[in-house]
């Protein structure tokens, strides 16, 4: 994969505005495009298109990003990802009456949600699940990816889940980042989730960006699976990481990269 196709973009700030307001454009659309490919081609995949999500995602892209402003810009862009990952469990209509009196009719969740992230970096967006509902109950997986590998293999060192994990009408396993795709396949299968009986179809990943190599693991190996993404890059590059990707995920919001940044 040539730097083209991986995606290399750059916005030069002393052009005229038109220029940059030109090719910020064509950034967009060509991500919307790519979108849009992954959803016809995935029907289990659901892109986020809110215009909120746009600069947190340039914010937290750009390398220059300080650790707090990367922790608080993610923090807001999972809120988002989490709202809406809850949105998507099943749902039941209730009736509550409000201060003044006055019934109203509305939606709440119709079963329990189980939330069952991979460790370190998903634990930032359990964190968001978490703050959206305390209520739910908590599973927690460490796999991390053999990084002496050639292929970069995820490895699989603990697993904590509910041992009523198979009642659960939803679970939502979280993620940051789906790259080769290969520790949240472990995570569906190896880790029990579906070896303890959780129903494929009642899985729901969320994850803050994906990528089609990873769609396409994910997807071959649980076709019923559902996927929640802020965004799908291009592709990975020969570190397996995500371009134009942000890096490592969970030692940027950690602190815990080369540098440590206040």
């Amino acid at each position: 994969m040539d730097s083209r196709s991986a995606g290399t973009f750059e916005v030069h700030f002393n052009a005229p505005f038109s220029d940059a307001t030109v090719c910020h454009k064509r950034i967009n659309i060509r991500g919307q495009q790519l979108a849009t490919e992954m959803e016809a081609k995935f029907p289990n995949l659901q892109v986020l298109q809110y215009r909120a999500l746009g600069p947190l995602l340039t914010k937290i892209r750009d390398k220059t990003t300080t650790h707090a402003q990367f922790k608080h810009y993610s923090d807001r862009l999972m809120s988002i990802l989490a709202e809406e990952g809850l949105a998507s469990c099943s749902s039941k209509t209730t009736t509550v009456v409000t201060p003044t009196g006055v019934s109203f009719t509305g939606v709440a969740p119709a079963e329990s949600v189980c939330a069952v992230s991979v460790i370190r970096a998903g634990c930032s967006l359990l964190h968001a699940v978490i703050s959206c509902d305390p209520t739910i109950a908590v599973g927690k997986i460490l796999i991390q990816r053999d990084e002496s590998s050639e292929d970069k293999h995820a490895v699989m060192y603990y697993s904590k889940l509910p041992p009523n994990i198979a009642t659960f009408e939803n679970v939502l396993v979280v993620d940051p980042m789906l790259g080769t795709g290969g520790s949240i396949t472990m995570a569906i299968q190896a880790s029990t989730l579906i070896n303890a009986g959780a129903d494929e179809k009642r899985i729901t990943f969320l994850n803050v960006l994906s990528c089609p190599e990873g769609l396409g693991v994910l997807f071959t190996a649980f076709p019923n699976v559902k996927v929640v993404t802020a965004g799908v890059d291009q592709g990975l590059n020969e570190d397996k990481y995500l371009v134009p990707g942000i890096g490592d995920f969970g030692d940027r919001y950690f602190n815990t990269e080369h540098r440590h940044d206040p």
